[in-house]
């Protein structure tokens, strides 16, 4: 278990566009260090089960949903224990983002962004389209999905680690760097 350097809460935001391999590495990080990880996917998917006919507009109000769900999780949590928080970021504006961080007294957000081609991301994509629960966007979200890969920027609300998901990343290196804005604790 980690505890935060700095007074208030921690957030490590595990950010990239859809299949950037954010959930991969979300839970690495909430293994690694015996955290608390919330996902956008985690709290939407439960909901979507329950209705049938999701269309786009549907998916993205229950998106919506889920992120205030979490940052809602957060402001009632602890501040002792930093929240990993698995998220496309990206689905909202930078202000926004500010903005829920500190409704739920977030002081210090560290950011991992999944850098990946559009071409790999709509290849991922493209392999989990038989796998994923009914409402996510289909085949026709390939080219946006394309587009947003290539023009896709971390939030910067904070320090911020890259990965290359193209390459692969050092999970070691990773952890090591949480680790240098987070103590142990004793």
């Amino acid at each position: 278990m980690v505890k935060p350097l700095s007074k208030g809460k921690t957030v490590i935001l595990v950010n990239g566009v859809p299949a950037s391999g954010k959930s991969t590495v979300a839970q690495q990080i909430a293994s690694h260090f015996t955290l608390p990880l919330l996902t956008i996917d985690g709290i939407k998917e439960p909901f979507m089960a329950q209705f049938t006919n999701i269309d786009r507009g549907f998916n993205r109000k229950l998106g919506l949903a889920a992120y205030e769900v979490i940052w809602s999780i957060v402001a009632s949590g602890p501040a002792e224990y930093p929240f990993v928080i698995d998220a496309w970021f990206g689905f909202q504006s930078r202000e926004t983002l500010l903005h829920y961080l500190a409704r739920a007294g977030v002081t210090q957000a560290l950011e991992i962004w999944n850098q990946i081609s559009a071409d790999t991301a709509v290849a991922r994509y493209a392999q989990r389209l038989d796998t994923r629960p009914q409402g996510h966007p289909g085949k026709e979200y390939l080219p946006e999905l394309a587009e947003l890969a290539d023009n896709a920027k971390p939030m910067a609300c904070g320090p911020v680690y890259h990965i290359e998901q193209d390459r692969g990343y050092d999970e070691t290196e990773l952890t090591k760097w949480i680790a240098s804005y987070v103590a142990q604790a004793v």
